[in-house]
């Protein structure tokens, strides 16, 4: 079993890596702005049509625009949901949502959070399926790798004041980037069997002769986009457990690497662009090493299964609960990283029947800010804002100015560095809080204990850092969680995103200073462990009291029982 893992893992490394590298470039190109003439004059055309200029902006011109762009993404999704019972592409005759599930759906697939407190093949219109949730999968992965264009040209550009344009960025990402990539990746799943028609559900008969009814729908097209964008929100309710969306072991793994791919390619592209590539080898390094450890530790606790039933003659082999035997153990377990590494939020296996160490791992890499190839540029300014921490630190321990590739590091930018680290751990901690002390909060709890504790402890980490996963077990749609979770992903996304751009802002205006002696090398093994510290110890002092509380005490109980 150890060999049929390292097989897995480190095929699953060779694949990202090889065919991450050539996409970087190209997306190094997009931030650029290296694209040829034909190419800017139907950008220039399709701004027109919408009203809008392709001149550079500075960075709070750039935060309006895509404040302003989420925004009405919200409003015009909740207006979909809302109308949806008299609005085409409808065969199944669903009702339109209730305003506060309507509300936080709407929250969700624009934040790129992608939670849904509702069943999709049982909720869901084809034409809220496609024009709304589809389309806000590809704006809401649009808008996060915009903000990390901005960020990497803030450290590439020397003295200047503005760092592009936000309808520009949105555009190429979507046209160049994200379509033509889905529309290939949606004829791949559609050959592996993914669905991918408009007819009504079936009603078939089985072989027992019962009767059943099997859901259709475009599948495939929201598929590809969902992965590619990290999005991660299914067409069923099963999400990629389920056999028409996921069909085959080889779906699975791709649908893996979609999810790293662009998060991948992001770091090729940042070395490329401000004309280091070992900075960007050593982000790669960072996420690398502390992903291979996260799918190490889950599928040994979940091949170790719980005692209790190997005191029944069980073996770890049998510990399938809530897992699809096409896949196994050592697939779940690594999709549960990779998706939570990530701030996808797809799962193939149910997270709630994890061991409690199998279920902490992708609970905790969500807490660190999903930093470990992350989302859809939201990993790299997360990996990066962990950067200019460390940097800082480092500063202090040797007595010398901060500086990360020749740009001082101010009190301003620590300032917003702090505010960006820190606001997520402290929407978790006081949604979690709020929901343990709210009679409305408790009652969703199924499971006591520990475990209940876990439950709720997932779903605002999810929230918060825009997964979207859940481990199952709480009933959330009520107008409690639905309204506070909706708040929590609002500004767990915007609120991270606002002081990136400031700190954007900051770096861009500031000189390249050549490194001297008193220079910190930040790419080489001993920044990538700092580096690796400071992740570890900013998680350890936010989060650890709470996993105590949660996954470590429900371990200790299952264990010491036996």
């Amino acid at each position: 079993m150890a060999a049929s893992a390292f097989l897995m893992i480190a095929s699953f490394m060779l694949v990202l890596l090889l065919i991450s590298h050539p996409l970087g470039k190209f997306m190094a190109s997009l931030i650029e702005g290296e694209i040829g003439p034909r190419i800017s004059g139907f950008e220039r055309r399709i701004l027109g049509l919408a009203g809008t200029s392709a001149s550079e902006m500075n960075w709070k011109q750039y935060a309006i625009a895509i404040l302003t762009f989420n925004v009405l993404g919200i409003v015009l999704l909740m207006a979909i949901l809302l109308l949806q019972g008299v609005l085409p592409w409808n065969p199944q005759h669903f009702a339109s949502l209730s305003w506060d599930l309507a509300f936080n759906t709407a929250v969700s697939f624009v934040s790129n959070t992608n939670w849904q407190a509702y069943s999709g093949e049982s909720s869901l219109s084809y034409f809220s399926q496609m024009v709304g949730l589809t389309v806000q999968n590809f704006l809401s992965a649009a808008t996060g790798i915009a903000v990390a264009f901005v960020l990497i040209r803030a450290f590439a550009r020397t003295s200047a004041k503005t760092l592009g344009n936000a309808w520009t960025d949105l555009v190429r990402i979507t046209l160049y980037l994200l379509l033509p990539i889905s529309l290939l990746l949606a004829l791949y799943f559609v050959s592996q069997g993914v669905l991918q028609n408009m007819e009504a559900y079936q009603h078939v008969t089985t072989l027992e002769g019962l009767q059943q009814v099997l859901p259709m729908g475009p599948v495939a097209s929201q598929e590809s986009i969902k992965m590619l964008g990290t999005n991660g929100g299914g067409f069923f309710g099963a999400n990629s457990a389920h056999p028409f969306e996921n069909p085959t072991a080889m779906t699975d793994m791709v649908q893996m690497l979609l999810i790293f791919l662009i998060p991948c390619a992001l770091c090729f592209s940042f070395g490329r662009v401000v004309g280091d590539n070992r900075q960007g080898h050593a982000l790669l390094w960072t996420m690398s090493l502390i992903f291979v450890v996260s799918v190490v530790i889950v599928m040994a606790a979940e091949l170790q299964g719980n005692p209790h039933f190997t005191a029944l003659g069980a073996t770890s082999n049998f510990n399938m609960e809530g897992k699809e035997t096409r896949f196994g153990i050592l697939a779940s377990s690594m999709f549960s990283v990779v998706t939570t590494a990530a701030s996808c939020g797809a799962v193939n296996a149910m997270l709630d029947s994890f061991t409690a160490i199998g279920g902490m791992i992708p609970l905790w890499l969500m807490q660190i800010g999903e930093v470990v190839f992350g989302g859809v540029g939201s990993g790299l300014y997360g990996m990066l804002l962990f950067v200019l921490l460390t940097v800082f630190i480092a500063g202090l321990m040797i007595g010398r100015t901060p500086e990360y590739l020749g740009k001082k590091i101010d009190v301003y930018d620590m300032k917003m560095t702090a505010l960006a680290i820190l606001v997520t751990p402290t929407l978790v901690l006081l949604g979690t809080a709020l929901a343990l002390v709210s009679p409305a909060g408790l009652a969703a709890i199924a499971n006591p204990g520990a475990h209940g504790f876990t439950e709720v402890l997932y779903a605002y980490s999810s929230a918060a850092n825009n997964n979207g996963s859940a481990f199952g077990g709480l009933s959330v749609n009520t107008p409690f969680y639905n309204l506070t979770l909706a708040f929590t992903m609002f500004f767990g996304r915007f609120g991270v995103i606002l002081p990136v751009l400031a700190i954007a802002g900051s770096l861009v205006a500031k000189k390249r200073q050549p490194a001297g002696n008193g220079t910190l090398p930040t790419a080489g093994p001993l920044f990538i462990g700092l580096l690796i510290g400071t992740i570890l110890l900013v998680g350890a002092l936010t989060f650890v009291p709470a996993l105590a509380l949660g996954p470590v005490a429900e371990h200790l109980q299952v264990w010491l029982a036996k």
